[in-house]
């Protein structure tokens, strides 16, 4: 029982140096915290084994390929590849149907459910992360206007007031914002799911 004592950051050193004991160490000694953190927010025994396992297969892959760099924080690192793998389950299984953006309707606004349940939580969370990376791509002047228009709620009136553009230039550029954000989207093959 003297593997109690050594710390996780020498554990994971012993298995990247060819001690295969060691990561059975590690996956015993964290098992019921990760397992039950996978298991309390799916409730299916095999889809929380499954996911478990493949929690698990990243962390091999990833010690294997020596791009583990955060020595000391070793539970909380495989407790955010769970984490993104419960996203990645709850995407899945929760396909986004087709939305058109119109005047009455805009894809931003089925993303404000009240009642959200833990994965829906999750999931929105993860998107919102996902939309603000991909209107980081966008030109200057679309993002300035779809940051405007969604986030701060501005009208196209203030806009163009603001922008010293006229208000066809300022719908103008939010629609390329939105063609843009497809794009971008279908290329990286992203899922925006709520």
């Amino acid at each position: 029982m003297a593997d109690l004592h050594i710390p996780d950051a020498l554990l994971v050193r012993n298995y990247v140096e060819g001690n295969e004991s060691a990561l059975s160490t590690l996956i015993k000694r964290h098992e019921s915290k990760i397992y039950g953190f996978i298991y309390s927010k799916i409730a299916d025994r095999d889809i929380s084994n499954d996911i478990f396992q493949d929690t698990f297969i990243k962390v091999i892959k990833t010690l294997k390929s020596n791009s583990y760099n955060e020595e000391g924080k070793f539970l909380p690192w495989v407790m955010r590849i769970s984490h993104n793998l419960i996203v990645d389950h709850f995407r899945k299984t929760k396909k986004m149907p087709m939305y058109r953006e119109t005047e009455e309707f805009s894809i931003f606004s089925i993303m404000s459910d009240d009642s959200l349940t833990i994965e829906n939580k999750m999931i929105v969370d993860q998107v919102e992360v996902d939309l603000k990376k991909i209107i980081e791509e966008l030109p200057s002047d679309q993002k300035e206007v779809l940051v405007m228009r969604m986030y701060q709620d501005m009208s196209f009136k203030e806009i163009s007031e603001i922008t010293g553009v006229s208000i066809n230039t300022a719908l103008g550029r939010m629609r390329y914002a939105l063609m843009n954000l497809r794009k971008i989207i279908d290329k990286h093959q992203i899922i925006l799911t709520n």
